[in-house]
């Protein structure tokens, strides 16, 4: 929700970090790799008991993941490879934060709950990407990009208060669940109305 209606505030400040590096020589798919090695750089952070240097280093990388996108369209060198590695490394860099938490508590309550998340996340996911792949409604990226509750802004949002405030791990784990479900359902309903035989 905040992506898509959010995305007009922030966009002159990624299109010009965009300008900047393509001026330097840098190419988008090499900022996909940064922004994935910084990703996976907060999961070590939080594993090691750094939770604001770990949510800093994530809100970075999720930053880096937008201004790529906008480096490609401004380039003219959007591919499928690109948008392959984007969501590919977006899902690793999301499943090594539950993994860190999983790592810093293993009361199996704990456990079960962000097992539960990591499969609403794969939910919801598999019903987005396959939507995309098979709408033909275009957006400026390289499929349909479906609209829901939890889009990768509210995603990081309840990623950091789960790091920032892991006394109360539980619930926030059940409230990105609670969301994440929410927005998979809200996106199966859309999905047969886009999608109508």
């Amino acid at each position: 929700m905040l992506d898509t209606y959010g995305r007009p505030y922030v966009q002159p400040v990624i299109w010009k970090t965009a300008h900047w590096l393509l001026k330097k020589g840098l190419k988008a798919n090499q900022v996909t790799v940064v922004a994935f090695m910084v990703g996976v750089m907060a999961s070590v952070l939080i594993f090691f008991d750094k939770p604001y240097l770990g949510v800093v280093t994530l809100w970075l990388s999720g930053f880096l993941d937008a201004v790529d996108g906008s480096m490609a369209r401004e380039s003219k060198t959007s591919s499928y490879w690109g948008t392959v590695l984007d969501v590919t490394f977006d899902r690793i860099v999301e499943g090594g934060i539950i993994i860190a938490l999983a790592l810093r508590h293993p009361d199996p309550g704990i456990l079960f709950l962000l097992l539960l998340l990591a499969v609403s996340i794969i939910f919801t996911m598999t019903i987005f990407l396959t939507v995309g792949a098979l709408s033909d409604k275009k957006s400026e990226k390289s499929f349909y990009y479906q609209p829901g509750i939890a889009e990768r802004t509210e995603g990081f949002i309840l990623f950091s208060l789960m790091v920032l405030f892991q006394s109360n791990l539980q619930f926030w784990i059940i409230v990105f669940l609670i969301v994440e479900v929410a927005t998979g359902l809200q996106r199966l309903r859309e999905a047969r109305l886009i999608l109508k035989d």
